[in-house]
């Protein structure tokens, strides 16, 4: 039975990496060949092995048949961007954002056919480009009439379980797409969401009923109301949000700050629900009744005390998990503990592998999507390794030295699993876990909970107090420079044999060659990804929405050129998009940056960039009061003329001139510098970069190169359309002037300012350029060849790893 479910979770991945769905008849069909090998393997018993392509087959056809229900739900693309009336209830918790609020809406009814499940935000302004993020702070809990709409300038108090009736603008999700980045359309779809939106100012808003009784509102209205409670019991409390989190599940209040604390300590499995608190609440459930039980000889006579207490335990595993949101980990431990309740009441002794693999099945049937999920894959492999190093050892060690070996194997095994889905792991792990899993589980969370009742709130001050101590610990910990290691994404080959190494050394003492499994594991942690050869460069133009960060290599050096938008006080790309793709491309330091001009969407992720990895000089045209001028690193002014070379890659900046910084009058986006990467092809091999320059400086670099006999430099075989493409840029001699072939512009989906404008499309398509956008294709891989013979290649990243979600 284990194998067969093995292998029924790899056909739901397979299924998950497919770039486009199989068909209604595909499916039936792959039903159909599965069924008979079913039936062929209950009637020969040599063919029982059948049952393990039966199994896949069922496991690629269950999660097929969820997958085409639920893409069928996908917006009609002639609605994106217009307004349409929907009434539907509120039926996720609301989170302040900047500017507003975001919540989860199920649709009852709408003017027209659109998905049951939004998203939409309601903002207390007119709509910022860059600020759709999720905030931390709370929603206000104001009495609201139900009579009378809504079209103010001012959000009103929003609540789970309100019906309302609204006039909202949807697109179909989009999120950005980079190498090994986070696939926010992924999430989208596995939490059902097939449309995001905002809501309108308008008359018709109004609010048709302050509750609407429903089992899912119900429990809504109840996580929101603790969530209030311990908002305003601790007010300004800096680790409120952590409380929050272990009780309801809510981590959006935890603060950046904090969770890159638990990254570096690799504790962040314990500020989520976690199955060990899962575990924790039930065994205390089980052994109060239990000793309850035992003491009443009546109603033990009526039901064994082993029922009882499985029972109780189940119970409070269940109430917890739904308190908490019911995530992955919180499903597969309930799942667990069902089994093993079913086990106890029907008296039957089972094996922890049988319940990891009925709790493995038991999520996949329920949602198939939780494979896409880095949560799914922890929860399941830490129980897998806490099995896998108890099972075959004689004797019974002491409690210390079994904690210390759980320790190292749960350390030691996650780390195959931790360097392919973060890129990094905690050194200090052993050292945090060690005071945190038994602070957390044994004494913060249960105190956190009892508060969650309103006579007991009371005791969220020793709970915030023991927190607190606990975090500067961890701040300790993760102040020490050596405390994580990074690494590059590693290739599947070497992930495999290094998680082979993992499992042999893990094997019980006495197994032969046990340290063969450290050779296999060294590699691994060796490995570094190729980088372009000598005279050649590798250029990539991150999506980063409506902004711009270009990561241009050499063969032993790193370039950032602009480092995207600041999306709210506390993201922006530059920890948002930046740091992780660095990390899994292996860069763990950089040679230069260079920040083009002050507008926010080129320069809002520097300050995040510079702190986050060593820098050799920044390089701008920014003015000497910009905050960005305080930093810490060598500053050099961006000027005309300026020229490097790097493993025979020519850098050369044209703008702007040196006179322009003394001008008494200048626009920002006419300070930009404009920087060509040419590699040994020469000409063949050029891009330009050119960032936010307008026809005004675009006609000063033609003139100012044309007094200089010099109007082939600006010629370039790929070209960064100047200011995402806007009718202000990209003049008609300035097009002519470069020449290019390949033409990028990096801009954000559907952004407001209708980038790239149509004119300038046409301009660039009569000049027979092949146009490309990160917004339809995410991050785009140029590649300068090192030999004039050689082709310049582009590869975007939707298309290297199409999923059948994308563009839907």
């Amino acid at each position: 039975m284990r194998l067969a479910i093995l292998c029924f979770t790899l056909g739901v991945c397979l299924l998950q990496v497919q770039p486009l769905l199989p068909g209604r008849d595909a499916l039936l069909g792959f039903a159909a060949a599965a069924s008979l090998l079913l039936l062929l393997a209950g009637g020969v018993r040599y063919m029982r092995c059948l049952l393990l392509p039966a199994a896949f087959l069922l496991g690629f056809c269950w999660a097929g048949g969820w997958a085409l229900a639920r893409m069928a739900e996908t917006l009609a693309p002639e609605l994106e961007g217009r307004e349409v009336v929907v009434v539907g209830v509120i039926n996720d918790l609301p989170q302040a954002i900047e500017n507003g609020v975001r919540f989860g809406f199920r649709v009852e009814h709408a003017a027209q056919p659109v998905p049951q499940q939004l998203v939409l935000s309601w903002y207390q302004k007119r709509r910022s480009a860059h600020r759709e993020t999720v905030g931390a702070a709370d929603v206000a809990d104001v009495a609201l009439p139900v009579t009378g709409g809504w079209a103010g300038a001012v959000v009103p108090p929003l609540h789970v379980g309100q019906r309302w009736s609204l006039l909202v603008r949807l697109k179909r999700p989009h999120g950005n797409v980079n190498p090994h980045g986070f696939d926010y359309e992924a999430w989208l779809l596995a939490q059902g969401v097939r449309a995001t939106g905002y809501i309108r100012s308008s008359p018709d808003n109004r609010l048709l009923a302050e509750f609407v009784a429903a089992p899912t509102t119900w429990l809504g209205r109840l996580r929101e109301t603790v969530r209030t409670r311990f908002a305003r019991r601790l007010a300004d409390a800096p680790y409120a949000g952590i409380l929050s989190a272990l009780v309801i599940g809510d981590q959006r209040a935890i603060t950046a700050a904090q969770w890159q604390q638990f990254s570096r300590t690799g504790i962040t499995h314990l500020v989520s629900i976690s199955g060990l608190h899962v575990t924790m609440l039930a065994g205390l459930a089980y052994a109060l009744m239990a000793a309850f039980w035992r003491r009443q000889p009546a109603l033990a006579l009526r039901l064994p005390t082993q029922r009882a207490a499985a029972l109780a335990g189940f119970v409070a595993a269940l109430l917890y998990s739904l308190l908490a949101g019911f995530a992955v980990p919180a499903q597969r431990t309930l799942y667990m503990l069902a089994v093993a309740a079913y086990a106890l009441w029907c008296q039957r002794q089972t094996t922890v592998s049988r319940v990891l693999a009925l709790a493995l099945l038991v999520v996949l049937l329920v949602d198939p999507w939780a494979v896409l999920a880095a949560g799914f894959w922890l929860s399941f492999g830490a129980v897998g390794l806490l099995f896998y190093v108890a099972s075959g050892r004689l004797g019974k060690a002491h409690w210390l030295l079994a904690w210390g070996r759980t320790q190292w194997a749960v350390t030691l095994g996650s780390l195959p699993l931790l360097l392919v889905l973060f890129q990094q792991f905690s050194l200090v792990s052993p050292l945090a876990n060690a005071v945190a899993i038994p602070l957390v589980s044994f004494v913060i969370t249960p105190l956190a909970l009892l508060a969650a009742l309103p006579w007991l709130d009371f005791l969220l001050v020793p709970a915030h107090w023991l927190t607190s101590g606990l975090m500067q610990y961890i701040g300790w910990l993760a102040q020490w420079p050596w405390a994580v290691w990074q690494q590059a994404v590693p290739p599947l080959w070497l992930w495999l044999a290094g998680l082979a190494g993992c499992l042999w050394w893990l094997l019980p003492r006495g197994f032969p060659a046990r340290w063969l499994g450290s050779c296999a594991l060294l590699p691994l942690l060796l490995w570094t990804p190729p980088r372009p050869v000598p005279g050649a460069a590798r250029v990539t133009v991150l999506d980063v929405g409506q902004g711009l960060a270009v990561h241009v290599q050499t063969a032993h050096h790193d370039l950032i050129y602009d480092t995207g938008p600041l999306y709210t006080a506390e993201a922006d790309a530059g920890n948002r998009v930046l740091l992780p793709y660095l990390r899994a491309m292996g860069v763990s330091s950089l040679d230069g940056v260079v920040v083009t001009h002050s507008d926010t969407d080129h320069s809002g992720g520097a300050e995040s960039l510079l702190d986050g990895l060593p820098v050799g000089w920044l390089m701008s045209s920014l003015a000497f009061e910009h905050p960005l001028s305080a930093m810490p690193v060598r500053a050099l002014p961006c000027q005309a003329g300026q020229e490097w070379v790097w493993d025979g890659v020519r850098f050369t900046v044209l703008h702007p001139a040196v006179e322009q910084y003394g001008a008494s009058v200048r626009k920002t986006n006419d300070m930009s510098c404009v920087l060509r990467v040419r590699s040994m092809a020469g000409e063949e091999g050029t891009l330009l970069l050119t960032a936010d320059i307008e026809a005004r400086s675009e006609a000063a670099i033609l003139q100012r190169l044309q007094g200089q006999g010099q109007v082939s430099q600006l010629r370039a075989q790929v070209l960064l359309a100047p200011h995402h493409g806007s009718r202000t840029s990209s003049s008609a001699d300035f097009v002519a002037a470069v020449g290019a072939q390949t033409v990028i512009f990096p801009v954000g989906y559907r952004n407001p300012f209708g980038h790239p404008r149509p004119e300038v499309v046409a301009r660039y398509q009569a000049s027979g350029a092949v146009l490309h956008r990160t917004d339809f294709e995410g991050a785009l891989v140029v590649e300068l060849p090192a030999a004039a013979a050689s082709p310049v290649t582009l590869q975007g990243e939707r298309a290297a790893h199409w999923r059948y979600w994308y563009g839907q």
